[in-house]
């Protein structure tokens, strides 16, 4: 069924991308604030946490077959090979972008935390999913 929302592949590749993107931009914001490299401000990381969990809905659905290859960046061909690891890493990240709000509410420590903990889930996936 994904595959019908992609007329070619490279569509499925542009929009994941895409979601990628956005999700690095914002989640970047809050990077800054968790390590100090940035002030702490709870209204924008909450702002920037509740667009991090919408985002991290939108990029698996452009995780269809035929979309692999050997570049940087790109997804092993066991995306496909062990889809269900792939997907519940995919579902633990989303649990874990989800708490950032309430953690940006809490304060610095707390979004220092929940940043960690979100962060190893994208560094989880890209070890085991991702060309490097």
């Amino acid at each position: 069924p994904a595959a019908a929302q992609f007329q070619k592949p490279e569509d499925a590749v542009k929009y994941r991308k895409a979601g990628f993107t956005l999700m690095a931009a914002h989640f970047g914001r809050l990077g800054a604030m968790a390590q100090g490299r940035a002030p702490f401000d709870a209204a924008s990381a909450t702002a920037n946490a509740e667009i991090v969990a919408s985002l991290s809905k939108l990029p698996f659905a452009g995780f269809v077959e035929g979309t692999s290859g050997t570049e940087k960046g790109q997804p092993k061909p066991n995306v496909w090979s062990d889809r269900a690891k792939f997907d519940e890493g995919a579902r633990k990240m989303q649990e874990e972008v989800a708490k950032l709000a309430a953690a940006a509410k809490a304060g610095p420590d707390a979004l220092k935390a929940a940043f960690g903990a979100a962060a190893g889930t994208c560094k989880n996936c890209h070890d085991n999913f991702r060309v490097q």
